[in-house]
C-alpha cells in the first residue's frame, strides 16, 4: 500500500510539497490494518519497528493508572491523517499505549523508511518534525482547556478541534463528522463523570449549538459553539507557511 492522501493532505495544508517530496511520500510502502473497538494499536513499553497513521476511525493516547489497571486516563486523540507514534521513531518505546475507538484502520510505516526520508529528503524530515510539535500543541492545549472551561464548554471546544482537524484533510465537512466515543471515553478524556459527561451533552443540544445521535455528530451553530468554547485554533499551526 501506498502512503495515506490524508496525511498528504495534512501536510500540503501547512506547507507546499515539491514534486520530489510527494513522489517519495507516495513511494513510501505501508501495511494496512484493521482493529476492533478497543483493540491495542501499540503496546506500552514496547520498541517497535514501524509507526502508524490513522487512516479510518479514531484511536486513542491511553495511560494506565498505577495500581489500577482497570482505570486510564487518555491524553490525545488520533483522527485520520495522524502520525500517531511517530516519536515511537527516536524513543526507546512508550510509556503508553495507542488504543481503537471504534473500527479503526491504520498504515505502518517502517522505521527504515523513515530513516531513509529523514537522512536524504530534508523538507520532509522538517515536516515530520512539525507534526510532533502540532501533537504536543494539541497536549498543551487540552491541559489549558481543562483548566479554564466548565464542562459544557470544555466539550464544545473538543467538538471544535476536531471538527477541524477532520476537516482540513477532508475527513469531515458541512458541519458534521463521526465521533465514535462512548460517554465514559469522553469522561476519560475531559475527566469527569459520565454523569457530567451526559448533562454537558444535553446542554450543548439545550442550546441548540449540536445535534448528536449515536455516533453522528452535526453543529449546527458554529458561531455559537466556537463561542463558548473560546476556541481558536491557532494552536493547530494550519496556516500554509514555507517551512
Amino acid at each position: 500500500m501506498a502512503i495515506s492522501e490524508y496525511f498528504i493532505r495534512y501536510l500540503q495544508r501547512r506547507d507546499t510539497l515539491s514534486d520530489r517530496d510527494l513522489a517519495r511520500l507516495r513511494a513510501m510502502k505501508t501495511e494496512q490494518v484493521s482493529y476492533a473497538p478497543g483493540e491495542t494499536i501499540v503496546p506500552i513499553n514496547r520498541v517497535t519497528e514501524r509507526s502508524c497513521l490513522m487512516l479510518r476511525g479514531m484511536s486513542a493516547r491511553s495511560h494506565p493508572l498505577a495500581g489500577r489497571p482497570e482505570d486510564r486516563v487518555i491524553t490525545a486523540l488520533h483522527v485520520p491523517g495522524d502520525f500517531v507514534d511517530l516519536h515511537g521513531f527516536v524513543l526507546a518505546g512508550l510509556e503508553h499505549s495507542v488504543v481503537a475507538l471504534g473500527p479503526a484502520e491504520v498504515e505502518f510505516v517502517s522505521h527504515a523508511e523513515l530513516v531513509e526520508v529523514t537522512e536524504n529528503f530534508p523538507r520532509l524530515t522538517r515536516l515530520l518534525w512539525m507534526a510532533t510539535l502540532i501533537d504536543a500543541a494539541v497536549h498543551r492545549q487540552w491541559l489549558v482547556a481543562a483548566a479554564s472551561l466548565r464542562s459544557s464548554a470544555h466539550l464544545a471546544h473538543l467538538l471544535c478541534e476536531l471538527y477541524t482537524r477532520l476537516n482540513l484533510v477532508g475527513a469531515a465537512d458541512k458541519l458534521r463528522f463521526t465521533l465514535p466515543l462512548l460517554q465514559r471515553e469522553l469522561a476519560d478524556i475531559l475527566g469527569y463523570s459520565p454523569i457530567h459527561i451526559n448533562r454537558a451533552v444535553r446542554d450543548l443540544r439545550d442550546r441548540r449549538l449540536i445535534r448528536w445521535t449515536g455516533t453522528e455528530v452535526e453543529i449546527i451553530d458554529w458561531p455559537g459553539l466556537v463561542k463558548l468554547a473560546r476556541f481558536d485554533p491557532s494552536y493547530l499551526d494550519i496556516e500554509r507557511v514555507n517551512r
